[in-house]
């Protein structure tokens, strides 16, 4: 869209001025588990998904808060001991994720900058480790528009039409998105304001991509999995023990 550009903000390099903020979007119902709950409440390793993945924000010790977006007819959010974390804020989660991201941008806006930055990390995702979020904020706490955590394919792809495949895809051209995805407070809160109702938005980079932003890629660890199927819970108890 007209008008929007990593200039937008006059971004500046980051200083010791700028804060680092978390959002975790955790208002989905995670359907393909086929459980009685949310995925982010399934248990793992004697806590919630939620739990676990909030944690690991939190071992990082670079957030001045984290906003969790929580669906309003959650009830599990407020039984659980993290929610009263002195650096937890919750926010109303949206109908789809870029929604409950905004939501929980939005409930920063007393504290935060245009030119701070905000990690966003999905909830499922509770094998991140520090390691990781540090490379994240190192490599790109001087770019102008960001970047996310990703890895590399090494499996063959193949393009399919009606379960018949057309062609081979170039593996080495493509890159599976994880989370973190971090981006300028100001710079990702008007991209989304502006894609609002746009379902090509399917995660945080892709709303800065359709305005011609180029977001950054660095490699980050394949054992940070995202819990979607019921398989993955015993997969993710098992990279969480060998981290440690």
């Amino acid at each position: 869209m007209v008008g929007f550009s990593a200039d937008t903000f006059k971004i500046i390099h980051m200083t010791m001025s700028n804060k680092i903020w978390a959002v975790v979007p955790a208002a989905g119902v995670g359907k393909r588990m086929l459980a009685d709950r949310p995925k982010q409440y399934l248990p793992l390793a004697g806590e919630t998904v939620l739990e676990q993945t909030l944690k690991r924000l939190l071992q990082a010790q670079v957030f001045s808060s984290i906003a969790v977006a929580i669906s309003k007819e959650d009830p599990y959010w407020p039984n659980l001991e993290i929610f009263n974390h002195k650096k937890i804020i919750t926010a109303k989660g949206g109908k789809e994720r870029a929604d409950s991201v905004l939501s929980a941008l939005k409930s920063l806006r007393d504290n935060a900058s245009d030119t701070d930055w905000v990690l966003v990390h999905d909830a499922a995702r509770p094998c991140l480790t520090s390691t990781d979020i540090h490379l994240l904020i190192d490599t790109l706490r001087d770019d102008d528009v960001g970047g996310i955590l990703a890895i590399s394919s090494h499996d063959t792809l193949k393009q399919v039409e009606s379960k018949n495949i057309i062609k081979t895809i170039d593996r080495s051209a493509i890159w599976k998105a994880l989370t973190p995805q971090m981006f300028r407070y100001g710079m990702l809160k008007k991209a989304l304001e502006m894609a609002e109702g746009n379902s090509d938005i399917t995660d945080e980079a892709s709303a800065l991509e359709i305005h011609g932003l180029t977001p950054k890629i660095v490699e980050g660890r394949s054992d940070n999995i995202k819990i979607t199927r019921p398989e993955d819970l015993a997969l993710a108890e098992f990279y969480m023990e060998h981290q440690q």
